[in-house]
């Protein structure tokens, strides 16, 4: 059995889950439009450039969460997966997964958007098992903290590998795909890197140095 790791926005997923929870909130007027919306939208640049400072984010994406009661927010996941990630759903995506499935390798989608988000996206995918980072929880509700390491750019690789330990999975004859630049330290640490609508940055580091370049949306 060998390892088959997936980032999960951008690339099984036409768009960006975090960025999109966003959106659905402002649609839904639970927080402030203009105000929201912009600092979102800020937030997704300094990402895709690799200048986020991953806390300074989850403050401003955890807090909305803390208004709400767990069976509350479920409720509202519902609809964002009917409304929202389903139409961002990819056929090869899942013809991908299902490759992979099918050589009897585990599936486990590694992304730094919350779990929260991600948990029932992956449910949805039906991989093995999801690294995301870690909302904390406290009775009913969200606390607008984190637990644990944020799954963001070498995070990634700190989680994987203290769920290495855990499970004793290891890396030989592993896949990595992803779109991002941020996740070149992972890439970097699989047997088999493969980039995946890549953006211009990890595009350019893939062609130099041989790594395989495919789309899932064509």
């Amino acid at each position: 059995m060998s390892l088959a790791i997936f980032d999960l926005d951008n690339t099984l997923l036409n768009g960006d889950s975090d960025h999109a929870w966003g959106e659905f909130m402002v649609k839904k007027g639970i927080v402030d439009e203009s105000f929201y919306r912009t600092q979102n939208d800020h937030f997704y640049e300094l990402y895709k450039q690799s200048k986020l400072d991953i806390m300074e984010y989850l403050t401003f994406a955890l807090k909305p969460l803390t208004r709400f009661s767990l069976d509350e927010l479920s409720t509202l996941h519902a609809e964002f997966m009917h409304t929202v990630i389903a139409p961002m759903r990819l056929p090869k995506a899942d013809a991908l997964l299902q490759h992979h499935r099918q050589q009897g390798d585990y599936l486990l989608i590694i992304t730094a958007t919350n779990g929260f988000v991600t948990q029932p996206i992956a449910k949805a995918l039906g991989v093995d098992d999801i690294l995301a980072t870690d909302p904390e929880i406290k009775g009913d509700a969200y606390t607008g903290g984190i637990v644990g390491t944020p799954c963001y750019q070498d995070g990634k690789v700190t989680r994987l590998n203290q769920w290495l330990q855990q499970t004793r999975q290891n890396l030989e004859n592993s896949y990595f795909y992803s779109d991002s630049i941020n996740d070149l330290p992972l890439l970097q640490a699989v047997t088999h890197p493969v980039v995946v609508d890549g953006d211009e940055r990890l595009t350019a580091e893939a062609q130099q140095r041989g790594w395989p370049c495919i789309s899932l949306r064509d």
